[in-house]
């Protein structure tokens, strides 16, 4: 089995993920939609394994056998690949997703000036937050470019896998990847703040150890960059909140209120011309927003979003409108939409 063929495939029709699964057909994702390669036969167990530990090194392979999952970045020719391998059903599978060669720049991710000007901060913590594939390590790779083409900063990534690959330019940057050359988030982010770090890309707030010590970093001076899965900016702020056991949470209401200084929620929606552009709810930490989260109003969040347009604030809902306004997103495909991320977002 030639599995180069099947990178090879996502690459030349645009795919955004590679399904390899046993007994089914190849399968790639694009625009959404997962399509099935039909000029292969389903794909054999015992090949696919075979195939499969033919791209891992035998410290991965040690990995996958104790783990059972693993995760790592994968290159293809000039293009990239963040790979997860598991195994389902006594057999193994394989998932990629494609990482685009170049880093996006601001105006091919649509930045707004609001989400630009989070670039210039020299402290704090963001949080650019969204279902998976809905492009949160694109916007904060193209916020990372930003700041190492702006600015002569330190900046350290801590990834799980890394995904896109920098080149210095004004800054030094350092990449850190777990399993590789640390063991968690958390520790790579404390051992991060002996550095001379200015600005600390984590790749996701797993844990509530992870959460701490980005909270730590922010209060101490440093700039603090990272995801969640979650889908808008007042689930975000819940989310944090609810890492912590109830003893604790006031004193996380206080630093939040005081550190958080943007929650970037993205979704990527069908665009009219068969590709996808990005609809972004921006919630900035104002006075009226650290109040609500000072006094764990939360609920209380959207209306502020709603009525802070002057602030760089904006809603979903809005931000999808303002795609039909422009004419790059159908009327019936937004309503569809909107209609999801409020069943999505029920709770508040």
């Amino acid at each position: 089995m030639d599995i180069q063929s099947f990178f090879n495939a996502a690459i030349e029709k645009g795919a955004a993920d590679l399904h390899l699964v046993s007994g089914s057909l190849p399968a790639l994702r694009i625009n959404e939609q997962l399509i099935k390669i039909d000029d292969n036969q389903p794909l054999d167990g015992t090949e696919l394994k075979e195939a499969i530990y033919g791209i891992l090194s035998e410290e991965q392979k040690a990995s996958f056998e104790k783990y059972k999952d693993i995760d790592f970045s994968f290159q293809v020719g000039s293009s990239r690949f963040r790979v997860n391998v598991h195994w389902q059903e006594g057999t193994v599978g394989l998932t990629a997703r494609f990482i685009p060669a170049e880093i996006p720049s601001p105006e091919q991710l649509q930045f707004s000036e609001g989400l630009y000007n989070l670039t210039h901060l020299r402290d704090g913590f963001v949080l650019v937050v969204g279902p998976s594939g809905s492009g949160k390590s694109s916007t904060l790779a193209a916020m990372i470019n930003i700041i190492n083409t702006e600015r002569k900063a330190h900046i350290i990534t801590i990834e799980d896998p890394i995904e896109f690959l920098f080149k210095e330019n004004q800054s030094i940057i350092e990449q850190r990847e777990l399993g590789t050359d640390t063991y968690s988030f958390a520790g790579a982010l404390r051992s991060a703040l002996r550095q001379d770090p200015n600005v600390i890309m984590v790749g996701e707030m797993r844990d509530l150890d992870t959460v701490s010590a980005a909270i730590t970093a922010a209060e101490t001076g440093h700039l603090i960059l990272s995801t969640l899965h979650t889908s808008t900016a007042p689930e975000t702020i819940q989310r944090i909140i609810d890492f912590y056991p109830a003893d604790k949470q006031n004193q996380i209401l206080s630093q939040l209120a005081s550190n958080l200084r943007a929650v970037v929620a993205q979704e990527l929606v069908p665009a009219k011309d068969g590709g996808r552009v990005v609809a972004r709810e921006i919630l900035m930490n104002t006075t009226a927003v650290a109040n609500l989260i000072r006094r764990n109003q939360i609920e209380q969040i959207p209306s502020v979003i709603q009525t802070s347009g002057q602030e760089g604030m904006i809603t979903m809902n809005a931000a999808i409108d303002r795609l039909v306004a422009e004419g790059l997103v159908d009327q019936k495909v937004a309503e569809n939409r909107k209609r999801d991320l409020e069943t999505k977002s029920a709770y508040y």
